[in-house]
């Protein structure tokens, strides 16, 4: 993936959600700016534009003046921000709101190839790609940009308007050159209580809802751990049906607790998992052997 900066407006006032905190509004236990800044995780420097608060993550802190200034004023903060590190110059820049529940890594890098790679003249390279929603909306906040020109359309738009407060955001968009991904999923955004109901209800679905709670639960207990689901899934069902049903649960704590003692990673878990499937396995063939069978 390109090398990336990452700037995240959390700052807004919610008003469609009655005032409420939308940043720590939880989605599959996990708040929404944690989910998002999960997806930019690999951002050489992440600047959230909003009041301080516990997160997942490192970041870097700032906020618009005055606060409640508006996305435009909020963004030129996070460029402020970025700019204050002792980080290389920012070139391309991840611009995201914090209510973005189903945006992930691979979208990022999506967005990143095309705003890095879509001309070979970097005179003829678009200044911006991002998302649209199902019905073709521009989402400018899950997007990329290049920092130059970001800088200029702030710049210009300060010497139109005197200031950036209070500017609507569709001002960032209108003289850029853009490349557009439609992704209704990626760019499906947490506006009303509604939407908080739809987002909780669909990461319930078959088919995620297992990443979803390995994810929220390894946030929860600070690990950063790669494991095959399979494997510990097969494991479960081995010593479920081999001992009895208990011992699903308990091996796979066992498996997790082997694996810590022997230093953690995914090899540890594997190798635990492995000795622990075969142990499982011998208990179901002496199960099913004849009295006088000595295997």
């Amino acid at each position: 993936m390109n090398a990336y900066d990452a700037i995240v407006l959390a700052g807004g006032a919610a008003r469609r959600l009655g005032g409420a905190d939308k940043p720590g509004v939880r989605v599959g236990g996990r708040p929404l700016l944690d989910r998002v800044l999960q997806a930019c995780a690999g951002a050489r420097t992440t600047v959230v534009v909003a009041e301080p608060r516990r997160t997942a993550r490192p970041v870097v802190w700032a906020r618009e003046e005055p606060p409640g200034g508006g996305p435009l004023a909020a963004l030129e903060a996070g460029l402020r921000g970025l700019e204050a590190t002792p980080a290389p110059a920012p070139e391309n820049v991840l611009l995201l709101s914090a209510d973005l529940p189903f945006l992930a890594e691979p979208t990022v890098g999506t967005l990143l190839r095309a705003l890095t790679g879509n001309a070979a003249d970097a005179n003829e390279a678009a200044d911006g790609a991002l998302l649209a929603d199902a019905e073709g909306r521009d989402q400018p906040l899950v997007a990329a940009y290049r920092y130059t020109a970001l800088r200029r359309v702030l710049g210009e738009l300060k010497a139109e308007h005197g200031d950036l407060t209070g500017l609507p955001l569709r001002l960032l968009t209108r003289n850029l050159s853009l490349t557009r991904i439609t992704d209704p999923v990626a760019s499906f955004d947490c506006d009303t209580w509604d939407d908080i109901a739809a987002a909780r209800s669909r990461i319930r679905e078959h088919g995620r809802v297992l990443d979803e709670w390995i994810t929220a639960a390894k946030n929860e207990l600070g690990i950063d751990l790669d494991v095959d689901t399979g494997v510990l899934l097969d494991l479960a069902r081995d010593a479920a049906h081999g001992v009895a049903r208990p011992a699903a649960p308990l091996t796979t704590f066992l498996v997790g607790y082997a694996a810590a003692q022997a230093g953690g990673g995914p090899e540890a878990v594997a190798s635990a998992a492995a000795k622990a499937a075969e142990l499982a396995n011998r208990w179901a063939r002496e199960a099913e052997a004849k009295p006088d069978d000595a295997g």
